[in-house]
């Protein structure tokens, strides 16, 4: 058997993905890459993943269960069998929410198992622990705190305070209040900010932005003034409004 080609470490990272319903597998394409965590290859059965897998080694492998010609526990296990292949991260989607699934999908070697619906930001933050792991190397440092004249946010502890009195926010709130930071006196769409804190739920409007926005200016009182409206663009977290 001819020994697969592994991706050289200079070269970006490949994924995997093995679904067989176009939609789901060009959301999961479209994430990754929007990540910018390397090349994306997609193929729709079992025995297509198995000869892309024989052709170049993935760096980790996205995989459906319900796949045509082969199931996908039965490509787990024969990537598992085989020792040039048995260390490849293996992320289950399907849409097999049981206990028993779960249990059988980790049995089988899965690195991680993940149901539909799905988020596509928690997927791609999956992905990138998987590799991680599988290189061995350490987990990214967290953001920097954020400090200002009012407020102070610990983005790892998930503190928030107000003129040092404490403030509890949703995980919501707090995504949004997170990215906002992130791209601080930058302008962000309502589109954007859809995309990014609420993933790719085209049920959402963008109304919700604003009714978010609101709460979250109300709770966060004198520091509120720092998540500007800017009329026809979006919003955008100033550091100039905070005096």
């Amino acid at each position: 058997m001819t020994e697969p080609t592994r991706t050289p470490v200079n070269r970006p990272p490949r994924v995997l993905v093995v679904e067989d319903e176009q939609d789901i597998a060009g959301l999961i394409k479209h994430a990754l890459e929007r990540a910018g965590d390397g090349q994306v290859h997609i193929v729709s059965s079992g025995d297509a993943a198995l000869r892309a897998i024989a052709e170049q080694v993935p760096d980790v492998i996205i995989l459906d269960l319900n796949l045509p010609v082969l199931s996908g526990t039965e490509v787990c296990r024969i990537v598992r069998s085989r020792p040039e292949t048995a260390s490849i991260p293996i992320i289950m989607l399907t849409a097999r929410a049981s206990e028993a699934d779960r249990v059988t999908g980790i049995e089988l070697g899965a690195e991680d198992y993940i149901t539909k619906p799905f988020s596509p930001r928690e997927l791609v933050a999956r992905a990138k622990s998987a590799m991680r792991r599988a290189k061995g190397q350490a987990p990214p440092a967290g953001p920097t705190p954020y400090k200002g004249k009012h407020l102070f946010v610990d983005f790892d502890a998930i503190s928030i305070r107000v003129d040092n009195a404490s403030v509890t926010l949703t995980r919501r709130e707090f995504e949004l209040l997170k990215f906002l930071i992130e791209n601080r006196n930058r302008v962000i769409s309502r589109d954007r900010l859809l995309e990014r804190v609420w993933g790719f739920d085209l049920e959402i409007e963008t109304r919700s932005v604003d009714v978010h926005v609101s709460r979250l200016r109300a709770k966060l009182g004198n520091a509120g003034k720092q998540i500007e409206t800017v009329i026809g663009m979006g919003y955008r977290f100033s550091d100039l409004a905070e005096s």
